[in-house]
C-alpha cells in the first residue's frame, strides 16, 4: 500500500496570527480547564478563513477555532451553529470530532471561539502528491470515499442527535436561491466587471425561472469537500469531517453540488483549474456525473432536477471567492491568493451559466 506523505500543517511562527492567549488561559481556568503555555499554540496553515489553532488543555492536544477577523458576511463563521452540531452528531456520524467548548464572549480573544477534539491526519487539497499521482485506483478510492461520507452523514437521524431543531429545511432551496443571489450583488458592488454583473443577473433569472421544491431533511455539511476531510496517511481511511460553521438541515442534493462545484474534471475551463481545491482532474476519479450517480444509487434519490441544485452550487462557490476578493480589497486580509479571487469568480458565474445551458454536468 502507497501511503501519503505527512507534510508540515502549522504555520511558521512569523506568519501566526497571534491571539490573547494569557487572557485566554485565564478565561480557561475559571471553567476549570488548565491552557498549557509552555507548548505555545501554532497555528494550522490550511484554510482561507477561519483561524485554527493547535493548543493544549488538561494534557491533551485540541483545536481552538475562531473565525477570521471582521467584517463577516451574514451568517458566516457561526461557532455556536458549529458547536451545537459536533457536541452530538459524533454519536451517530464518528467522523465529526468532538466539540469540547465554546465561547460566545468576545472580550476573551476578540470572537466568539469553540474548543474541539483534535484528530491527527492530513487533508488534500489541488494535487495528489507525486507517490500516488500515477495510481489511478488510489484516486478512484479517494473519491468514492467522499461519496460515502456524504451519504453516510445524510442517513444520520437527526432526532437521534438533538438536531431536529437545526435549521429550517421548509423552503430551504427557495431561501437559499434568494441568499446567495443577494450575497452576489453584495460581494462586487464597486468593483465588479459588467460580465461579472450580467452573469449574475442572468443567474439569478434562470434559478427564480427554474426553481424546485427541496427533498427530506437531512443534516447537511454545507461545504463538503476533499480539503475538509482528514485522511490517516498509512491506511487512506477518512479519520474526520471538518468545518461544519453552515451546517444546517435540507436537500442532501445541494450537499453533493456544492461538493460537484468544486469537483474538477480535465476538460474543465481554465476557472475550475484555478480554484484548485480539489485533485479530481488526476486519472482514476470518478466523473460528477458517475459521482452524483452513485450519491443517488446509494439514497434512492431522483437526479431528474438536479440541474438547479448545481446551478445554485456553483454560484454560491463563485460568491465565496468574490467575498474573499472584498476581505483582500478592503484590508481584510494580505493574503496575496484574494488578489485574483474577483476574476476567478467571474470565471466560475460562465461556469454557472454552462451548467444552466446544459453544456455541462
Amino acid at each position: 500500500m502507497s501511503t501519503l506523505p505527512a507534510p508540515e500543517p502549522m504555520r511558521a511562527r512569523i506568519e501566526t496570527v497571534p491571539q490573547h492567549w494569557r487572557r485566554l488561559a485565564t478565561y480557561l481556568a475559571d471553567q476549570g480547564i488548565r491552557l498549557d503555555l509552555e507548548q505555545p499554540p501554532e497555528q494550522f496553515a490550511s484554510g482561507f478563513a477561519n483561524l485554527n489553532y493547535l493548543i493544549r488543555i488538561d494534557g491533551t492536544q485540541a483545536v481552538l477555532r475562531r473565525p477570521p477577523r471582521g467584517p463577516w458576511p451574514p451568517g458566516a463563521y457561526d461557532m455556536a451553529r458549529e458547536f451545537r452540531i459536533l457536541s452530538t452528531l459524533w454519536q451517530e456520524f464518528p467522523f465529526a470530532p468532538r466539540g469540547l467548548h465554546l465561547c460566545e464572549d468576545t472580550r476573551v480573544i476578540g470572537a466568539p471561539f469553540q474548543i474541539i477534539e483534535y484528530r491527527q491526519g492530513i487533508s488534500l487539497r489541488d494535487s495528489l502528491p507525486p507517490a500516488l499521482a500515477d495510481d489511478p485506483a488510489i484516486a478512484r478510492r479517494l473519491g468514492d470515499t467522499l461519496i460515502d461520507l456524504l451519504t453516510d452523514l445524510h442517513r444520520v437521524d437527526p432526532v437521534s442527535v438533538g438536531l431536529d431543531g437545526l435549521g429550517k429545511p421548509s423552503g430551504f432551496l427557495q431561501r437559499a436561491a434568494e441568499g446567495w443571489i443577494k450575497r452576489a450583488s453584495i460581494a462586487v458592488e464597486g468593483w465588479a466587471t459588467n460580465n461579472t454583473r450580467q452573469l449574475i443577473i442572468e443567474l439569478a433569472h434562470w434559478l427564480r425561472e427554474n426553481q424546485v421544491d427541496g427533498h427530506g431533511a437531512v443534516l447537511l455539511h454545507n461545504d463538503f469537500k476533499l480539503d475538509n476531510v482528514l485522511i490517516d496517511p498509512q491506511s487512506l481511511q477518512p479519520l474526520a469531517v471538518l468545518d461544519w460553521d453552515q451546517g444546517t438541515r435540507g436537500d442532501g442534493l445541494f450537499d453533493l453540488a456544492i461538493l460537484l462545484s468544486y469537483w474538477t474534471e480535465r476538460d474543465d475551463p481554465p476557472a475550475m483549474h484555478q480554484m484548485a481545491q480539489m485533485p479530481t482532474a488526476h486519472p482514476g476519479f470518478a466523473t460528477r456525473e458517475q459521482a452524483a450517480e452513485r450519491y443517488a444509487a446509494a439514497l434512492g434519490r431522483d437526479l431528474s432536477a438536479f440541474r438547479f441544485h448545481r446551478v445554485l452550487a456553483q454560484l454560491r462557490t463563485a460568491v465565496i471567492f468574490q467575498q474573499l476578493h472584498t476581505r483582500w480589497r478592503h484590508g481584510g486580509t494580505r493574503d496575496p491568493r484574494y488578489a485574483n479571487f474577483g476574476e476567478l469568480g467571474e470565471g466560475l458565474l460562465e461556469f454557472a451559466r454552462d451548467i444552466s445551458l446544459g453544456r455541462v454536468f
